[in-house]
């Protein structure tokens, strides 16, 4: 069974980014955080197999925690996909070449995520 961190500090989105899982019959244990310094600290101690990332966060954003992610060598290939409403075009760019390796606008559209989470091979 794969295990996802889920990063947002809003609960609730925590809450439906894992119930699309469990309505897409996607096993999965999940891991939350709600901000990227609690992600960073539960990346240490616990393996992931993907993380679903928010950008807007207090304390360390999405954005600089993908940065902080993709600069150790032993997650430079681990699939992390930004989940955020940030829809801009410059966000998108900034966070793909930031080493996203996609990109989910919400709210979130079942279709897109199934989509998405087919390329992983979940």
């Amino acid at each position: 069974m794969k295990t996802v961190l889920v990063v947002d500090d809003s609960r609730i989105m925590r809450n439906i980014v894992k119930n699309t899982f469990s309505q897409l019959k996607i096993p999965c244990l999940f891991i939350d955080a709600a901000n990227g310094i609690e992600a960073l600290q539960k990346l240490q101690t616990d393996p992931v197999d993907l993380i679903l990332l928010d950008w807007n966060m207090p304390e360390l954003s999405g954005i600089e925690f993908l940065k902080k992610v993709r600069a150790q060598e032993k997650y430079k290939n681990l699939p992390v996909i930004m989940v955020t409403s940030e829809a801009a075009k410059y966000n998108v760019i900034d966070a793909l070449k930031s080493g996203a390796t996609d990109y989910i606008i919400k709210p979130i559209n079942e279709k897109n995520f199934i989509e998405k989470l087919s390329r992983l091979a979940l």
